[in-house]
This record gives structure tokens, C-alpha cells and sequence, in this order.
């Protein structure tokens, strides 16, 4: 405990110090390579949209014999060859059958073949519809939430930090944090429903949250170096981000460590599939908002910054010698060396 604790107060008082800001080049690099191959996934492995975007019709059946996925596939199969059939075991008791969009009678049919198969009542087996409209008013409307979402945080962030600049490193950020998350995710095979949009939205705002304590502690130190600060814009950022990363680090893992017992122990090992929707995106975001922060947003806005702080600096180091020489022609005036340089 002591031996982290001297790591802390050296992170904090710029003893021990990782290059975040001066090694930026390289983890653009790396962000860049793994935003690509991410926008890459969907190409080679397409993106699978839950029933709610694409429509589609759904049977519930309830209390069956057994809870197998094969003998739904093999019932719905024996009415409608080859349709496309995705099975999720609700519980020990549950299993949801959902299908490519049907005509009544095939509805009724499949809806009679799940029941002789799973041996209940054709009363426990339900059924259901979704049409392609209300999928792509549930799409559209996901999208819109992410639009305004993004607005109001460049606009939020702006106003609260009085620059634009820190409220365009921490989009970029959140956009990086989404895109990588995606990429994951379809990489996994799991399809994208309303739950795994809820769970995006949700590690972009934890996202927004990690960059938001780190850019505060920017501006503390930027405002409080002052003119004639020894430290570079560059280097202050720096301290900055080490002195936020023990934080950033405990809150993560605090963060991901209840997300991913529902993944892995209720989810996988349970057998509760329908908690991997979210816990998936929101397991997955939770460590890429924490890389985004430290090694994306807050070098962007050091990169962003510099020139203007370079610019700024230039200007007074020109101020100072202007004044320089001014108060040395009032003294040369005011001890005759004026007149002797005139002679």
C-alpha cells in the first residue's frame, strides 16, 4: 500500500511521468489503426441488428420439457425451410424463438410445431410480430438520440470550459470510444438490439465523465502555470493526466469489475443470455473510454492548444525585449548618453 501510494504522490508531483503528450504521434497511431480495423470488422463480419430494427416474428414458449435450441430450429424448420432462426434461452423455463417476418398461417403453424416439439400446451407457446416500419422508426430514432447526445456535449463542454477546442478533443474521443466498441462488438458476433444501444450510450457517458475530471485538472494547471510557468503547454497537460491517472484507473476498475461478473458469470457461465446485450458494450467501453481518455482526448487538446500557447509566448518574449529596449533608450536619455551618441 505504501509502495502505491509513493507511486501516486510521484505521478502527482511530476516525479514519475509517462509521455502521454510526447509520445502522442505513436498512439495516434495505434488509435487510428484500431478505429480502421474496427470500421473494418462489419466488411468481413457484417453487423447483426436484433429483430426490433429488422422485424421480424417472435414465439415465447413457456415451461417446455427441455430447453434445447435445436429442437426450436428443427420445429420451425419442419414448416418454413431454411428461414432464418435465432434461439435465446430466457431461463431454465423460457426459451424465445425469433424468425424472419411470416404470414399468419405460418405464424400458427410454427406456433403449433414449437408446442408438439418442447411436448406443452399450445397455449403456453406466444407469438408476436414486428414490422419493418417500427424497425426502422426504432433505428432512426437511435440515431437521432446519438446525434443530440454528441450536440449537446460539444455544446455543454464548450460553455463549461470556454473553449471549443477541449469540446472537440472530447468528441473525437467519444467517437473513437464508439467506434472501437462496435467493432468489438460485431467481431463477437452479437447482434446490435435496443439493450446494446442503451449500453453505448451508457459508456459514452461514462467517457464523457473520465475526460471530463481529466480536462478539469487540465485547465487547473494551464491557468495556474501562468505566463512565466518553466513547463511547455505540452508538459502541463502531461502532469495533468498523470496526476488524474491513478483516479482514472481505479474508477475503471471499480466500474468494469460488477459489469463483468454479469458478463461472465450470469451471462456465459449462467446461461442468462439476455444480460450479454448490454453487459457486453458496456464491459468493452468501459476499458476503451478509459484508453481513449488518456492516450486520445487529451493529447488531441495539447496538440490543438500548442500553437496558440507557442504563438502567445512568442508574442510576449517580443513584448519583453520591446520594453527592454525601450527602458534602456529612457536611460540612455536620462544619463546624457542620448546627447554623447549625437555628438
Amino acid at each position: 500500500m505504501a509502495s502505491m501510494n509513493e507511486f501516486g504522490n510521484n505521478l502527482y508531483s511530476g516525479k514519475t511521468s509517462f509521455p502521454f503528450v510526447g509520445r502522442r504521434r505513436l498512439w495516434f497511431i495505434i488509435a487510428i489503426a484500431l478505429v480502421v480495423a474496427s470500421a473494418l470488422v462489419p466488411l468481413l463480419r457484417p453487423v447483426q441488428f436484433s429483430i426490433e430494427f429488422t422485424g421480424g416474428s417472435q414465439f415465447m414458449v413457456l415451461a417446455p420439457d427441455s430447453v434445447q435450441q435445436s429442437t426450436a430450429t428443427d420445429a420451425v424448420h419442419s414448416v418454413v425451410p431454411g428461414a432464418t432462426t435465432k434461439v435465446v434461452i430466457v431461463s431454465d423455463t423460457n426459451v424465445r424463438v425469433q424468425t424472419d417476418q411470416m404470414s399468419a398461417e405460418d405464424t400458427q403453424l410454427v406456433a403449433t410445431a414449437l408446442a408438439d416439439a418442447y411436448k406443452v400446451d399450445p397455449a403456453e407457446v406466444t407469438s408476436s410480430f414486428i414490422g419493418p416500419a417500427w424497425g426502422e422508426n426504432v433505428t432512426r430514432q437511435s440515431l437521432w438520440g446519438l446525434a443530440i447526445f454528441l450536440a449537446l456535449t460539444f455544446l455543454i463542454l464548450a460553455v463549461y470550459f470556454r473553449t471549443w477546442k477541449m469540446s472537440a478533443a472530447a468528441i473525437l474521443g467519444l467517437l473513437d470510444v464508439l467506434i472501437i466498441t462496435v467493432g468489438v462488438y460485431a467481431l463477437a458476433g452479437f447482434e446490435i438490439s435496443p439493450a446494446a444501444v442503451i449500453g453505448f450510450l451508457t459508456i459514452l457517458a461514462y467517457s464523457l465523465y473520465d475526460t471530463t475530471v481529466v480536462f478539469d485538472k487540465i485547465r487547473e494547471n494551464t491557468t495556474e502555470d501562468g505566463e512565466n510557468s518553466a513547463r511547455t503547454f505540452g508538459e502541463s497537460v502531461n502532469l495533468a493526466v498523470n496526476q488524474t491517472l491513478i483516479r482514472s484507473i481505479n474508477t475503471s476498475i471499480v466500474a468494469a469489475l460488477p459489469v463483468g461478473a454479469i458478463l461472465f458469470i450470469g451471462a456465459f457461465w449462467l446461461g442468462a443470455e439476455t444480460l450479454t446485450d448490454i453487459s457486453l458494450s458496456i464491459f468493452v467501453g468501459i476499458l476503451v473510454a478509459t484508453y481513449s481518455t488518456l492516450f486520445v482526448a487529451a493529447p488531441l487538446y495539447s496538440l490543438f492548444r500548442e500553437k496558440r500557447a507557442a504563438d502567445r509566448r512568442a508574442r510576449q518574449a517580443r513584448a519583453r525585449v520591446a520594453r527592454s529596449r525601450a527602458d534602456r533608450r529612457v536611460e540612455l536619455f536620462a544619463g546624457g548618453g542620448f546627447l554623447c551618441r549625437h555628438a
